[in-house]
């Protein structure tokens, strides 16, 4: 049976230097929002919470995910998943390749709506079903070859139990994520690896432009989730690199390799602001001890390829191009040390530059390929959330995505514990009021 989510936290705390409540750690940062705020009275927050949610209007998204809910909740226990698909003939099957369970993918695809109601099983795979499968890709984050390698096929064996609870905690997410209160707004979906920017027309929000993007990774560097404000853009940055990268990275690799240095247009700047050009043994001592910093030249090498979009905030993360723009094809894409490189960065430039005087596509690229570093400063700021959704809706179609930072792990058993102090909680109640 599915499980109701639990009525939400409303302790709060403060998510980069903005008040939220707690249970908006589907935005940010739900670990730090204690789990004891469970013993809170449940009637009244009950009224508090219908009082915040009556004051915060819900975005585009939550029609569509309550609908995707409702079906997949009548999918639950239905007896397609009730065995097992049979194991792949070697790793995979493509196209034309017998595979004894076609019958049963035909019927889960149906269900699922990534193929007619009406589809006959082949008697290979084949045909219509690789269509189905294609579709079914997609809609799970992979790349939609129609070949059924390992990771389709885990995706394929996911009860529709399991999505359940996915939509619920997107819901939940969404139920306290605020609605940006500006005409324009960029939010970025970590584990879609998607960003969409937003204009308000008509009173409603409109993707104006959307596009893939790198997040960072998820063993080491994960993107931080938080709202911040766009204030400027850098085009031709320099890229200063963080003193851990040059600690890790950067600086074993220049004491191996010491021609790395002008190859990648690399420069020291003393803590004066100095800059020194030329390469040498102390200068990268005096890196390792702080007294000096590395810095990279605009340039084609650019870390930051040539524009890089600021919203400042204390993890110093940010928006930018990217000269490795081949990792864009890859299906998951956490490869960064935590900052957010985008795939289109002029479609993003003319967003972010669109009520800003002056500034045409033409010029946009003459700056950003001018190879002089320049800032310019927003006249209108915007807000930038970096979010967390496993579940989204795309032109009606539900999508679905590997929680790869662990998050709705985390907030599911948030949930569960909330939701059981609070019956714990109320139980002694109820007893304390029958011995009286």
């Amino acid at each position: 049976m599915p499980i109701p989510s639990p009525a939400p936290m409303l302790a709060v705390c403060p998510v980069r230097g903005r008040q939220v409540p707690a249970i908006c750690l589907a935005i940010g940062l739900l670990v730090s929002c204690s789990v004891a705020m469970a013993a809170t009275d449940q009637a009244s927050t009950t009224t508090a919470s219908s009082e915040a949610q009556s004051a915060t209007p819900q975005l585009p998204q939550s029609a569509e995910l309550h609908e995707a809910l409702a079906r997949y909740r009548e999918l639950a226990g239905n007896p397609a998943w009730q065995q097992k698909l049979p194991p792949l003939p070697g790793d995979k099957v493509t196209p034309g390749q017998p595979y004894a369970g076609v019958p049963l993918l035909v019927r889960r695809l149906a269900l699922l709506g990534d193929l007619p109601a009406d589809t006959a099983p082949p008697p290979r795979y084949d045909s219509a079903v690789v269509a189905g499968i294609k579709a079914f890709q997609e809609r799970h984050g992979l790349t939609p070859d129609g070949v059924i390698g390992k990771g389709t096929f885990e995706q394929l064996e996911v009860a529709p139990e399991f999505r359940v609870r996915q939509l619920e905690l997107a819901l939940e997410r969404l139920r306290w994520m605020p609605l940006p209160a500006a005409p324009r707004a960029i939010v970025v979906n970590v584990p879609e690896f998607r960003l969409r920017a937003y204009e308000v027309r008509d009173g409603r929000l409109e993707v104006a432009a959307a596009m893939n993007v790198i997040v960072g990774n998820a063993r080491k560097t994960r993107t931080p989730l938080f709202e911040a404000e766009m204030q400027f853009v850098e085009f031709s940055p320099y890229w200063n690199v963080p003193p851990s990268i040059a600690r890790g990275e950067t600086l074993p690799k220049l004491r191996r390799e010491p021609g790395y240095f002008d190859q990648q247009g690399f420069e020291f700047v003393g803590s004066d602001g100095r800059v020194v050009g030329g390469f040498s043994e102390s200068y990268l001592d005096a890196v390792q001890r702080g007294q000096m910093r590395i810095r990279q030249r605009p340039g084609a090498k650019n870390a930051l390829g040539d524009i890089k979009f600021v919203f400042p905030n204390q993890d110093n993360i940010y928006l930018h191009h990217t000269p490795t723009p081949q990792l864009f094809k890859k299906d998951r894409r956490d490869f960064s040390h935590g900052c957010i490189r985008v795939e289109e960065p002029l479609a993003l430039a003319k967003f972010v530059l669109a009520d800003e005087p002056g500034w045409s596509e033409e010029r946009i690229v003459q700056a950003m390929t001018k190879g002089r570093s320049a800032t310019l400063r927003l006249q209108e700021p915007f807000p930038v959330i970096i979010a967390y959704f496993t579940a989204v809706v795309r032109d009606g179609r539900v999508h679905f995505f590997p929680d790869i930072y662990g998050h709705d792990k985390v907030l599911d058993d948030a949930l569960r514990q909330r939701s059981a102090a609070l019956g714990s909680s109320n139980t002694g109640k109820n007893g304390a009021e029958s011995k009286d």
